[in-house]
């Protein structure tokens, strides 16, 4: 009962950590731009009239178009109070003091890269570059006449897609995750104005799209059952004005769009399919006209993306073939008024093969249809489909969008460098600039005036995993799986030298050089090159290749004379720097396969008298290898001591702690939530601590290098999952010194941190981003000092808290140990104390529910035992109530004693019976009991079984004496089931404070 208590305790933090973004966006939005109204000052009435008052003229202008909300007559007493949104300019996102807040421990400062299957929108004029993306969970207003960045943030999950209205006013976002949000936001402001929540509870949103005059949404969504909704988000409702079920024959509706000339129209399509809808305030009516091969006798090919002609007639969709189905109304003729013929009722009028290269996009602007092509094509055609003028020239990869400005073109009369058409007059072709986005994740910017073309964006369109910060200087290099390598200045937020490795070269891992002179760049392929930071031109003649997998972790010495390799084999390679005819080169040390199951860590460190360089490694096997640099040689890799430092617990990464002790230690975190301190020298365990529990263990963690800012403490950076976060040091369990915020919802592949400790950099792995967090560890202290000092928070951390019954247990227990360490029976006098030996403390751990093995009651011996060591050179023997509590704290479960790990357990060891059920036979659970593991006598089994049972309740051996071996043998017979199930061995047997119907996992 305790265990689960304290668990429902983990579990609210990690709750309260998830929701977080979705709780804030909830605050800012709900009753959506009333709650923006800057009403500081204002008494409580006229807080309601003036909210009020501004919804209403949001709903009236949004019924005709959408409006500049700066532009509507309001009360001038009240301008000073007036919400940011209605008085926002285009200019306004990006004013100095409208800068987003850094009072957060972490806040996001720059994101590198973008999702490259959501399409870019172009959301400002031409004279002031302004484009908005996705990047993971975050939508990116990047301003490139300013070079800033501004960001979206409230989703808890990966955006899968986005809109913006046609005044480039509002943008709308969606995602897939657990919440299935979508967000409208303020393009001038950078403000939620409005959030719907679990859009569509299966399967979250595919597609959208916001009609001309910015009122509606229309989302698909992406069950197994796909639903088309209209939403009005323009006022207050969470729920859709109608839905739409679709059949699962049309296949994946991955596109939808508005008629931009009638608003209650709407089209879809997948591969396969086009939908036309209808519309009205109860309803909302589909017809799927079928189109197929045998239609006009000709291959139709793959449906990519679908518009609306310029009237509300007919309808175009592209394929893969280069052909245009046009779609047209059908009017019966049995119909004689024209307002009986329903519109969305359309069947293809024709096939138009108007290109030999299939079209990707689909877009109308002005008075042509515009297409993008699998060639990195743009063509223009007018409404007899006629091609009017086409850019060839651009070298593309299919193209992913086309935004075109809203600014107009200037008059062809004022300029002479627009191109002409294909027209015979050969009139010149004028048209707005425009933004092209491909799947490689190359973004255009495309002036027609003259057709100069200006690469904005340049990104990884494959995975992300190799990072590394320079060692002195604020440059980051990154590395992606299309064999793109760019270093960035990430203070100066340009990209200044950049390469591309040939193919099949992608780059798993980067490390520079303590000096900052070199780089090493590992690779899946088992390449190693070592390049000029300067140039990234390699320094050998041929790339040092020995592993046959891909390289895992890369890392150089302290003092830049080796280089150590960790591959997908399971296998460390040294290297040895030496010159050769005054050239530096790398001298193969050997190859060593010191593990049997993946690498996690690899390090070099000093040895503390002689500092000489020390490597070590650390596997998921438990093992944790030291090599002996100083007596091996080429091809000669030796080993100095190889020791298993868990038990049960799988190590996910190791850094040496910094010297905030006077002792020695290496920081390992594990796949329970357990921070553990390892003496460096013996390897011993120090120390066991409750590590951050937000939805998953550690994965990496580097230690910030602040001390030349005037910082005295220390602190860590670590990656979960799916977060990254920051803790303060020295560690102590203290749940209130760390702190987490989501940055990849899709995983979090690696992690690096700047040269001064002021930011942290995250990889996204296969969502292709970067993201670049700056660090304020006062903010941090504020909020640790905010959770209490001393035992308060630890006190929070146990059901009641100090007032509640497991503490009031607690200490009848502490006591009690006093009593029985004097004797029960005994008559001489009390010796009250607030101490107990050590030996009472396993025994009062179990009675709390705890059970730790011998190792863990070892380490939690020695733990207590040399806490002083180093200080007085003494043995602790004795421990408090307020030690013992941390002690408890930090060594238990995280998450309670969980059913899973029982199940699991019995998967591995028992076999089917016959209710279908895993189960174990009695001889073979009590051979495992006395052979395997920590193993038990047989008078210990005896011992313990009869005491769980009942046979023996006081305990001990004196019951049992009467017992020969035979006896102890049929006592057990007798007591113990003959097959037993999980739920028989944990209920019946053990009696443990769990229910057998409990969910497996209990913790995220």
């Amino acid at each position: 009962m305790n265990e689960n208590a304290t668990n429902g305790s983990h579990k609210e933090r990690d709750k309260s950590e998830e929701v977080y973004h979705q709780q804030r966006s909830l605050e800012i939005t709900e009753q959506h731009i009333q709650l923006n109204v800057q009403n500081l000052g204002l008494s409580d009435e006229e807080k309601v009239q003036k909210t009020e008052s501004v919804e209403v003229v949001k709903q009236e202008d949004l019924e005709g178009k959408a409006v500049d909300l700066s532009s509507v007559p309001h009360d001038e007493s009240a301008a000073e109070n007036e919400s940011l949104v209605y008085t926002a300019t285009p200019r306004t996102l990006f004013e100095e003091g409208d800068s987003p807040s850094t009072s957060n421990p972490l806040t996001l400062s720059w994101t590198f890269g973008m999702n490259k299957a959501i399409p870019v929108f172009n959301i400002q004029d031409e004279d002031h570059q302004v484009i908005v993306y996705a990047c993971a969970q975050t939508a990116v207003i990047h301003d490139f006449s300013l070079n800033r960045q501004r960001h979206l943030q409230g989703h808890c999950s990966c955006i899968s897609c986005m809109c913006v209205s046609e005044d480039r006013r509002w943008i709308a976002t969606a995602d897939r995750g657990p919440e299935r949000q979508i967000i409208i936001w303020d393009s001038f402001s950078g403000i939620p104005v409005h959030t719907i929540f679990n859009s569509h509870p299966e399967g979250g949103v595919v597609a959208i799209t916001m009609s001309q005059n910015a009122k509606y949404l229309a989302t698909v969504g992406g069950g197994i059952v796909q639903c088309v909704r209209i939403w009005d988000w323009t006022t207050a409702s969470r729920e859709p004005i109608c839905t739409a079920e679709l059949d699962a024959q049309f296949g994946i509706q991955n596109y939808i769009t508005f008629n931009p000339q009638e608003q209650t129209q709407l089209i879809t399509n997948s591969e396969t399919q086009v939908i036309f809808y209808l519309w009205n305030e109860s309803s909302l009516e589909y017809f799927a006209p079928p189109l197929n091969n045998k239609t006009f006798n000709k291959l139709v090919g793959a449906f990519s993306q679908s518009v609306f002609d310029f009237g509300s007639v007919r309808a175009l969709t592209g394929t893969s073939e280069g052909k245009l189905a046009v779609w047209e109304t059908v009017v019966p003729k049995s119909v004689k008024a024209i307002s009986s013929v329903k519109p969305h009722n359309k069947k293809a009028l024709k096939l138009m093969h108007v290109q030999k290269d299939a079209i990707t996009v689909l877009t109308v602007h002005d008075r042509y249809f515009v297409t993008g092509d699998v060639r990195g094509h743009v063509k223009f055609y007018d409404e007899q489909l006629e091609l009017i003028h086409w850019y060839s020239d651009f070298n593309l990869a299919p193209i992913k969008s086309i935004s075109l400005s809203k600014c107009a073109p200037v008059p062809a009369s004022n300029k002479t460098k627009y191109p002409q058409d294909c027209s015979i007059k050969g009139n010149q072709f004028s048209i707005s600039n425009f933004i092209v986005s491909t799947t490689d994740a190359l973004v255009l910017h495309v002036l027609t005036d003259g057709t100069r073309l200006k690469k904005i964006l340049q990104e990884p369109s494959e995975a992300v995993h190799a990072i590394a910060c320079h060692p002195c200087k604020p440059h980051i290099a990154i590395g992606s799986y299309n064999g793109l390598l760019k270093v960035w200045d990430y203070k100066q937020r340009n990209s200044f030298i950049s390469r591309i490795f040939g193919k099949g070269k992608r780059v798993k891992c980067l490390a520079y050089d303590p000096s900052g002179v070199i780089m090493a760049a590992g690779f899946t392929d088992g390449s190693i090159h070592i390049l000029d930071t300067v140039t990234l031109e390699d320094e050998l003649q041929e790339p040092l290749k020995y592993a046959r997998g891909s390289i895992t972790h890369i890392n150089f010495s302290n003092d830049s004379q080796y280089l150590a390799t960790a591959d997908q084999e399971f296998t460390v390679t040294l290297f040895k720097r030496i010159l050769q005819n005054d050239r530096a080169d790398w001298e193969n040390y050997g190859r060593y396969r010191s593990h049997y199951k993946p690498i996690k860590s690899l390090t070099f460190a000093t040895q503390l008298d002689s500092k000489e360089p020390r490597l070590l490694s650390l596997g998921m096997d438990r093992i944790l290898v030291e090599y002996d640099l100083a007596n091996s040689k080429k091809d000669q890799l030796h080993v100095s001591s190889s020791d298993r430092i868990d038990q049960s617990a799988v190590p996910q990464y190791l850094v040496w702690y910094p010297p905030v002790t006077k002792e020695s230690f290496m920081l390992v975190v594990n796949d329970q939530y357990k921070m553990k301190l390892y003496n460096s020298t013996t390897k011993m365990c120090r120390k066991t601590l409750l590590g951050p529990i937000f939805g998953s263990p550690i994965r990496k963690m580097e230690v910030l290098a602040l001390q030349n800012h005037g910082v005295d403490k220390s602190y860590l950076a670590y990656m979960t999952d799916d977060k990254v976060g920051l803790q303060i040091l020295p560690i102590d369990g203290n749940p209130h010194k760390s702190m987490t915020v989501i940055c990849h919802p899709d995983g979090v592949s690696n992690l690096a941190c700047s040269h001064d400790g002021c930011y942290i950099f995250t990889a996204g792995g296969d969502d292709c981003t970067v993201m670049m967090w700056k660090t304020n560890v006062q903010s941090l202290e504020a909020i640790a000092s905010l959770g209490g000092s001393d035992l308060i928070p630890f006190y929070g951390m146990l059901e009641g808290g100090r007032d509640g019954e497991l503490f009031k247990e607690l200490e009848n227990y502490f006591y009690y140990a006093q009593l029985r360490n004097q004797g029960i029976n005994t008559m001489e006098t009390r010796q009250v104390s607030t101490h107990i030996p050590l030996k009472e403390v396993p025994f009062i751990m179990r009675a709390l529910g705890f059970y730790p093995s011998e190792q863990e009651v070892e380490n939690m011996l020695n733990e207590i035992k040399f806490n002083e060591y180093v200080d007085s050179g003494k043995q602790v023997t004795h421990i408090n109530l307020g030690d013992f509590l941390k002690l408890y704290i930090n060594h238990r479960p995280a998450f309670g004693l969980c059913m899973g790990e029982i199940h699991h357990a019995f998967q591995v060891l028992g076999f089917a019976c016959g209710k279908g059920e895993q189960s174990i036979n009695r001889g073979e659970l009590l051979e495992l009991l006395q052979t395997k593991g920590e193993h038990l006598t047989e008078d210990e089994l005896a011992e313990y079984f009869s005491t769980l049972l009942g046979v023996n309740p006081e305990g001990g051996s004196s019951e049992l004496e009467k017992y020969d071996s035979a006896g102890i043998s049929q006592l057990l017979e007798d007591l113990i089931p003959e097959d037993i199930t999980a739920d028989v061995f944990s209920g019946e047997l053990l009696s443990l404070p769990v229910s057998a119907n409990e969910n497996e996992e209990q913790h995220p």
